[in-house]
């Protein structure tokens, strides 16, 4: 069954020579070979400045923010693909959630708990770091990758929300690239 998809480039360099950029890209190209609705966002071309009080958090969205509210609503499956920035997301992509879930967008949390408001879909997350995948996670326990799939998509409803994580990202050479590129088309194809 074909399915509506919204791919965020989270890196924040535009460039579609960066690794985050060509995954998106093999994600969205078997995604629409295989029937999927694929539309790619890319974080470097949407302007999301940083809110800095709770008055601005409170305001309306700009026009370009609400497009990118619409396309959230749109997609039945999210991938976001980031790269690991100091054991979280990138700070522009940071601005982006947040700018994006302002004013209750994604969820809202009252005196009869927790209204999550994109319930149906389902979310990947794909993280590229330097450190190897394995220390990422029982290290630091995968804290900044939790962060974005508890703190923002789970409340918000997606369910289920899967991560693919690729470490060692410098040092996994050519192969290691085309193996991942792999995985991506097959994710895509089935809207993983």
């Amino acid at each position: 069954m074909a399915k509506r998809i919204l791919i965020l480039n989270g890196h924040p360099d535009p460039g579609a020579d960066r690794f985050c950029a060509v995954l998106c890209e093999a994600y969205a190209a078997a995604a629409t070979a295989a029937g999927h609705e694929a539309r790619r966002l890319d974080l470097g071309a949407v302007e999301a400045p940083v809110l800095t009080s709770a008055a601005a958090f409170a305001e309306p969205p700009s026009d370009a923010i609400q497009e990118v509210q619409a396309a959230m609503i749109r997609a039945e499956h999210l991938v976001i693909v980031f790269p690991l920035w100091l054991g979280g997301v990138p700070a522009r992509l940071k601005a982006l959630l947040e700018q994006v879930y302002r004013g209750g967008f994604g969820f809202q949390v009252g005196p009869r708990g927790r209204n999550s408001k994109l319930k149906g879909r389902s979310a990947r997350l794909v993280v590229t770091m330097g450190m190897p995948g394995p220390f990422f996670r029982v290290v630091f326990g995968g804290h900044g990758v939790k962060a974005l799939a508890r703190g923002v998509l789970w409340l918000s409803g997606y369910r289920p929300i899967r991560t693919s994580i690729i470490g060692g990202v410098e040092m996994i050479g050519a192969k290691g690239r085309a193996d991942w590129l792999a995985r991506m088309r097959t994710l895509g194809a089935k809207a993983l």
